[in-house]
């Protein structure tokens, strides 16, 4: 039996078979309509006037499926971007993702006798972003990461922590240039 399928067991590889079917069939959801109603049907939380571009991708579906996708209303996710199922991603209404980004969940530096296993233990936790923050293009938000109200992530950061709502974040780890005016946006 190869490694890989010793490590997951047959049930997570029966999954992840069934999932990599799922994904070849939401590629030929050709309206955002329809991707909403498939990914509904397959157990994903999607609000109404979401737009999902054609070319969005969804790994580790053999983890939390569907299931773990929590989307609300009024929101934008661009093509290419990649959401990390291993754990929850949930994202409040009015919140745009932006083109190429990823949303990472977990970190595993690969098999259980990987060397660097003991400095660098396997983990998973879900990210939250909230109401109305924008994600520019080729961001990176890694795992247990939220993402406050209106909050705004410039093109090309990584956000390694929380960021508090009304903040500009940018850069490579993500920090905050400058807090937003909560009253301009008459929230």
């Amino acid at each position: 039996m190869p490694s890989a399928l010793k490590e997951i067991g047959i049930k997570k590889a029966f999954k992840f078979f069934y999932t990599t079917l799922l994904m070849i069939l939401y590629k030929f959801m050709i309206f955002p309509q329809m991707r909403t109603i498939f990914l509904r049907l397959c157990g994903a939380k999607i609000g109404k006037h979401t737009i999902i571009s054609s070319d969005v991708k969804f790994i580790n579906l053999y983890r939390t499926g569907f299931k773990g996708l929590t989307i609300g209303n009024y929101c934008f996710i661009a093509d290419e971007a990649m959401f990390d199922l291993a754990d929850k991603i949930t994202l409040g209404d009015y919140v745009t993702v932006g083109w190429r980004s990823l949303i990472i969940t977990h970190l595993n530096v690969g098999y259980k006798a990987h060397p660097l296993q003991k400095c660098f233990p396997p983990i998973a936790k879900p990210v939250f972003l909230d109401y109305g923050s924008f994600v520019g293009a080729n961001v990176t938000i890694l795992s247990g990461v939220t993402i406050g109200k209106c909050v705004f992530v410039a093109a090309g950061s990584v956000v390694t922590e929380d960021v508090a709502e009304y903040s500009l974040v940018a850069g490579v780890p993500a920090r905050v240039i400058r807090k937003i005016d909560s009253e301009f946006l008459n929230i």
